[in-house]
This record gives structure tokens, sequence and C-alpha cells, in this order.
């Protein structure tokens, strides 16, 4: 149970995992793109680090769902209270959507989702040259799309640390004291 405006310890452990693993996937993907001589394994740690996050996600998901989190300051403006709830809804879908759409992708270029050791993940759908190109192009588009999740997510979470200091960051940064 979450004390009165603060999110339960699950709920942090999660968010700061995962915060971490986006991050860490987002340089990765970026230097992926741009270095020919480090692509190799930096792929064969993009594909476990993704279905982490995916699983991550909807153990986070899961626990969001059955834990409301603490309400944000009553004094808040209404859009802001709207772009929170759909930053953070978009957060979501983009954790969820992007591993799935790098799985599909590589499933359609034929390509063998290889985890740890020899295990290896099943296609989720056919081999097809023209789906793979799409899928390329959605995974690109959406990995930016969550880099300016992500900045406008931490841009918000200073604001309300440094200048509003209303407890909305320390509410995920620590538990009850």
């Amino acid at each position: 149970m979450n004390a009165p405006g603060h999110f339960d310890l699950r709920a942090r452990v999660l968010h700061w995992l995962m915060a971490a693993l986006i991050v860490a996937m987002l340089f990765i993907g970026v230097t992926m793109v741009a270095s020919v001589s480090q692509r190799p394994w930096l792929i064969d740690l993009h594909r476990p680090l993704g279905i982490a996050i995916l699983l991550l996600a909807v153990v986070r998901l899961a626990h969001r769902l059955r834990h409301r989190p603490p309400p944000l300051p009553a004094d808040l403006p209404r859009w802001q209270v709207r772009a929170a709830h759909a930053s953070h809804w978009l957060l979501y879908a983009l954790m969820l959507a992007m591993p799935l759409i790098g799985w599909a992708m590589l499933s359609a270029g034929g390509y063998p989702v290889a985890m740890i050791g020899r295990f290896q993940l099943p296609a989720i759908v056919p081999h097809d040259p023209v789906l793979y190109a799409w899928l390329r192009d959605a995974h690109g588009w959406l990995a930016r799309l969550l880099f300016a999740t992500v900045l406008l997510h931490l841009s918000a979470a200073l604001f309300h640390a440094w200048v509003r200091r209303d407890g909305v960051f320390s509410s995920m940064a620590r538990g009850r004291r």
C-alpha cells in the first residue's frame, strides 16, 4: 500500500530500474545505428534488454493498475494534470510497443531473436521483407518519440523537484520517512 503522497517500494524500484534500462537502450540503439564496428555486440545486448523491458513493463503495468498512484497537487493546473496522465500512459504504451515491434521486426526479417546462450524466441510474424522495412521504420520513429517523452518526463520531474517543490518528485524518489 502507498504511504500517503508516496509510491510504494515496488513501484519505485520498477520505475528506477526501467528508467536506467530505457536510457541505456536509447544510447545502445543510437550507437548501434552509428557504429559498424560496435553493432554486433550491441545488437546482442539490445535484444535481451528489450525483452527484459517488455516483461518489466507488464509487471509494472499490472502493479500500477492494482495500486493507485498518489494524487497530484490540488493546485496543479488542469492542463498539467492531463499532460501528466497522458505522458504516463504514452510511456507505458511505448514500453510495451517498442520491444514487441522490435521482436516482430526481427521475425519479419527472418532473424532469430537470440537471447542468452542458445535460447531463441519464436517468430511472432511471418518472414516478409516489406513488413520488416515498415517495422524497422516504426521502431526508429517510436524510439524518437520515446526519447522525446522521456525528456519531457524528466523535465517535468525536475520542475516539480526544483521549482514547485510540491512533493511530486519525492513521491517517486523516496518512500515515507
